[in-house]
């Protein structure tokens, strides 16, 4: 349960999926030390390659500024998974959204994308999969 809103986005098809892995459970975003639950968060400016290079920050709906926030748990997340040859992350998520996040303007709205942590994976070349659309069995993937 580390969902922005407290909730959590158990997909059982995912955890039959790694039944026979081992699998290492992160959130980015409580790694970097925000509380579950708080408020919603986008990317604007851009996407998390972009906060990566300083062109785009990640911002609460409030407008506070949580770009040093979700960098950090991404760094953390990263080394917590060192090793990791696949990742499965969360679409739409200002962290782990990957090749869809939401636009920036709190309104539902997605573009394509990575979120900050995919942004990371996808430097360390490590294969990705979105939770919502990966269609083989993860063994298959080397």
């Amino acid at each position: 349960r580390c969902r922005y809103d407290g909730n959590h986005s158990l997909s059982l098809p995912t955890l039959k999926m790694l039944r026979d892995l081992t699998a290492i459970p992160v959130c980015p975003e409580v790694l970097g030390g925000l509380p579950v639950p708080r408020s919603r968060a986008e990317i604007i400016g851009g996407s998390g390659e972009d906060v990566w290079t300083g062109k785009a920050r990640v911002i609460s709906e409030e407008g506070y500024d949580l770009t040093e926030e979700f960098c950090l748990g991404a760094n953390w997340a990263l080394k917590i998974a060192a090793g990791a040859r696949i990742a499965v992350l969360k679409s739409a998520s200002p962290s782990c959204g990957f090749g869809i996040i939401f636009n920036g303007a709190f309104q539902r709205q997605t573009i394509g994308g990575n979120g900050v942590f995919a942004a990371l994976l996808s430097q360390r070349q490590l294969t990705i999969i979105s939770q919502e659309g990966y269609n083989n069995d993860l063994r298959q993937v080397k």
